[in-house]
């Protein structure tokens, strides 16, 4: 391990270290430690024959660990075994866990540790980490009041003595395939609901930064929840293949690519499943340019642009700036002059702004985009390849890189832009900018885009803000607000392109999504010789 490394990762040696986080196997025959599943409330290590997938830190390609291709199957077990005891226990009960939970994850130094394992494995600063698992502990939090929104109706005497009442039950086990981009946030958008009202689960979360997750279910664990109810897996595509074929499992939950998305739709539907899936995202933020606030316009778009390396599916990825050519041209120079400030580094360093891309893979591809946008004729205003990080020569970094396709004239609302600039997702720090004529236009451009994850608008005018919220397709809408993600009192609200099946995660639709609704219809009538039905088909009322 080079002296580096061993600087990076002294925080981590001050709690769980590479020897202690009980996640992490070791093996005298090998030096990097294997990563562990929980099952059953323990860690427990798969068999050392499985094929292996190698667990880089993206900062420096430094080999951290070696994760296992589980079969989900001893999991599944586990929590199928658990899902009657859990499922009878009253909802207060359940709530008191995920409310002590949400105690637990208040908690800085809880935190801390939480989000040291998703800038080691993941790459990106500090500060987003904590930040990613403080969105997520917002959720673990609305979870807590799950009860009330299951909650069913009833009404009394639909005929004579006869009453009917509908609740919802829990679904039995339940799924989730995480991400690497958000390694505690959207595991927490999946399980703790799922808890709540009442399934057992089995987690996958992403083989490129597992450890977030397995140290939120030792948490979880360590505060009494019964072995079994939580479960996590290692493993890739074989793993989500038996998870979406298992006949226990009832629903699955998805965040991740276009391509792994629809596959995990398809195949999970093919097989009885609940499927809910969000995919890619190309989101679409509108410039007022003669009335928009250019100096805090400009910092929002350079922000959602290139935080987190540009690995969120709610990025803003496309600015569409609405009027004059030439003003545009002052706007991408401010924007690029705002990017060059931005630090690119190792997320632990206190002062980068800009984090590595996950893989060498993704630095590859988000590099052969550019130069194809460049190819096809557009502008590379700020080019960020080939940045050399002083210490992380290896890493994957990519600087903030800004391609203008129109420099010269407007893009009309009628045309049909292939620069693959804009049709890709790139999923790194890289921001295209169009220059439009109207806001009519940007809108139209907007609706054509096949994603519908989220957009903004940056204006002064009421007008126009209402008339873009009203007439823009995208599912999720930010006026003056850069990412609008919204908070877990409602639900995240992607559609077209970016959604697969038709019930969003959190909120009321995600309790939706993990209960079905049972209704009961009841005949006390006092006394004896009721009317219990015949052969005719019963007419509720009828006199």
């Amino acid at each position: 391990m080079t002296s580096s490394i061993l600087h990076r990762t002294k925080p981590l040696l001050q709690r769980s270290t590479a020897h202690s986080a009980p996640w992490l196997h070791h093996s005298p025959t090998n030096s990097v430690p294997t990563i562990k599943n929980f099952i059953q409330g323990r860690f427990v290590p798969s068999p050392a024959s499985l094929d292996q997938i190698h667990l880089y830190d993206p900062s420096t390609n430094h080999h951290l660990a070696n994760v296992p291709r589980s079969s989900p199957t001893d999991a599944i077990h586990a929590a199928s075994a658990a899902f009657p005891s859990w499922s009878s226990t009253p909802p207060q009960i359940r709530q008191r866990f995920l409310l002590e939970y949400a105690h637990v994850l208040h908690g800085k130094e809880t935190r801390e540790e939480i989000a040291h394992w998703i800038t080691l494995e993941m790459g990106k600063t500090s500060l987003d980490a904590m930040g990613d698992v403080w969105r997520g502990l917002e959720v673990v939090e609305a979870s807590c009041r799950a009860g009330v929104e299951m909650l069913g109706d009833s009404m009394l005497n639909l005929s004579n003595g006869l009453d009917t009442i509908s609740y919802r039950v829990p679904l039995g086990v339940c799924a989730g395939i995480a991400p690497f981009n958000f390694p505690a946030m959207i595991p927490l958008w999946m399980f703790p609901l799922a808890l709540a009202t009442g399934n057992t689960y089995v987690l996958k979360p992403t083989e490129k930064a597992p450890s977030a997750a397995l140290l939120l279910a030792k948490i979880l664990h360590d505060i009494g929840l019964p072995p079994g109810v939580l479960n996590v897996v290692n493993g890739g595509k074989e793993c989500v293949d038996e998870i979406l074929t298992h006949p226990d499992v009832k629903a699955v939950s998805f965040v991740g690519s276009n391509a792994a998305g629809e596959y995990i739709h398809e195949v999970g539907s093919k097989h009885g499943k609940r499927v809910q899936a969000n995919l890619g995202a190309k989101n679409h933020a509108t410039v007022m340019m003669n009335d928009a606030d250019r100096n805090s316009t400009v910092k929002a778009l350079v922000g959602a642009a290139f935080g987190a390396a540009g690995q969120r599916c709610m990025a803003l990825s496309v600015v569409i700036l609405v009027g004059d050519v030439a003003e545009a041209r002052v706007w991408v120079e401010e924007m690029a002059c705002e990017a060059r400030k931005l630090k690119v580094g190792n997320g632990f360093v206190d002062g980068v702004d800009v984090g590595p891309l996950i893989s060498k893979d993704a630095k590859s591809r988000a590099e052969a985009i550019i130069q194809q946008s460049i190819d096809q004729g557009a502008t590379c205003v700020l080019d960020g390849r080939g940045v050399v990080v002083e210490g992380y020569e290896l890493g994957n970094f990519i600087g903030p890189t800004i391609i203008n396709l129109n420099e010269h004239s407007h893009v009309q609302s009628n045309e049909i832009i292939t620069n693959p600039a804009y049709t890709e997702e790139i999923f790194g720090p890289v921001l295209t900018v169009l220059t439009v004529p109207t806001l009519d236009d940007a809108i139209q451009l907007t609706n054509r885009n096949p994603y519908g994850n989220g957009c903004a608008i940056f204006t002064s005018s009421g007008a126009a803000a209402r008339k873009y919220q009203f007439e823009i397709e995208a599912g999720q809408i930010g006026i003056n607000v850069p990412i609008p993600v919204p908070l877990p009192f409602f639900s995240f609200t992607g559609n077209k392109g970016s959604i697969r099946g038709d019930v969003n995660f959190y909120g009321k639709s995600g309790v939706n999504f993990f209960t079905q609704l049972k209704t009961v219809t009841s005949n006390w009538q006092y006394g004896k010789g009721g009317d219990l039905g015949g052969t005719v088909m019963p007419v509720l009322g009828k006199k």
